[in-house]
C-alpha cells in the first residue's frame, strides 16, 4: 500500500508540554493505515494505546527515559551487537563534508525479557548502528533502539526513521535559521501567527534555485532588494501552481 503522510499541529497549554498534547493532537487525526513516528520523549504507553485504538501503528523511539524497557530492548540486542560479521551490511553516505555509515536490524517483541503487555500490540523491536566520520574529528558510533506495533523488516524501519528525520530536519532549520526556540513573543495568537510567517519564508527561500544555504540566501536577502525579489517570485510562483 502507498505511504501515507498525515501532518497536524496543535498549541500547547502555558502549564502543559509535549506529553500531554500528543494525544489530543491523536485523536484530531486520521490514523487509519498510518505509522506514527515519535521521539523518544513520547515513548508512553498511553500514547502507544492511543494510536492503535485509532487502527494506526506506532514507532517509537525508546531512551532511558523507559528505563525498564529500554534495559530490556538493549539486553534483546546483546548477541547482535557483539557479532562483528553483521556490520559488512553497513550502508554508507557521503554528504556535507560528512561520512556516516547505519545498520538496521530488526527482531520480534517475543524476544523481550519481562513483562511489557502494557505496551498495546507491540510487535517489533529495532535497534539502528551508526557510525559517522568528520575530518579532523574521531569516528563517532551510537545505537538507536525503537519499538513498533507493526511486523517490519530492518529496509522499511530504517526507510520509516529517515522520513521521521527529514521532517525533524525542518525544526531543525526552523530553530538554526530563525531561531524560532528563542522568541519570547507569547501574546494572544502571536506565536502561532509568527510561526506560520516563519514556514512561509522557509518555502519561499527553499523554492529559490540558487545553490545556497538558508542562511545564505537569508544573508543576500538582507544584502540587496533583488534578492530578496527572487524569492519572493519563486515562493509566490510555487503558490500560485499549487
Amino acid at each position: 500500500t502507498a505511504n501515507k503522510l498525515v501532518l497536524g499541529q496543535l498549541k500547547t497549554d502555558k502549564k502543559s508540554n509535549e506529553i500531554t498534547a500528543i494525544p489530543e493532537l491523536l485523536q484530531l487525526l486520521d490514523l487509519q493505515g498510518a505509522l506514527v513516528s515519535i521521539d523518544a520523549m513520547a515513548c508512553q504507553t498511553k500514547i502507544a494505546k492511543t494510536i492503535i485504538e485509532q487502527k494506526g501503528d506506532y514507532l517509537l523511539a525508546v531512551k532511558g527515559n523507559q528505563g525498564n524497557l529500554s534495559k530490556a530492548v538493549q539486553q534483546a540486542f546483546s548477541a547482535l551487537r557483539n557479532d562483528a560479521s553483521s556490520l559488512e551490511a553497513l550502508q554508507t553516505e557521503k554528504q556535507h563534508g560528512r561520512i556516516e555509515s547505519r545498520l538496521c536490524q530488526v527482531l520480534d517483541a517475543s524476544t523481550l525479557e519481562g513483562n511489557f503487555s502494557r505496551w498495546k500490540g507491540l510487535k517489533t523491536l529495532a535497534m539502528i548502528t551508526s557510525f559517522r566520520t568528520e575530518k579532523g574529528k574521531p569516528v563517532s558510533m551510537e545505537y538507536r533502539y525503537y519499538i513498533s506495533s507493526k511486523i517490519m523488516s530492518a529496509e522499511q524501519v530504517a526507510s520509516a526513521v529517515r522520513e521521521h528525520w527529514a521532517i525533524e530536519s525542518m525544526h531543525w532549520v526552523l530553530d538554526v535559521s530563525m531561531q524560532e526556540d528563542a522568541c519570547q513573543i507569547y501574546k494572544d495568537h502571536a506565536a502561532e501567527n509568527l510561526a506560520c510567517l516563519r514556514h512561509l519564508a522557509l518555502n519561499m527561500l527553499r523554492a529559490e534555485p540558487t545553490k545556497l544555504s538558508i542562511v545564505g540566501k537569508q544573508k543576500r536577502c538582507w544584502m540587496k532588494t533583488e534578492h530578496l525579489e527572487k524569492v519572493l517570485i519563486a515562493g509566490l510562483s510555487v503558490s500560485l501552481k499549487n
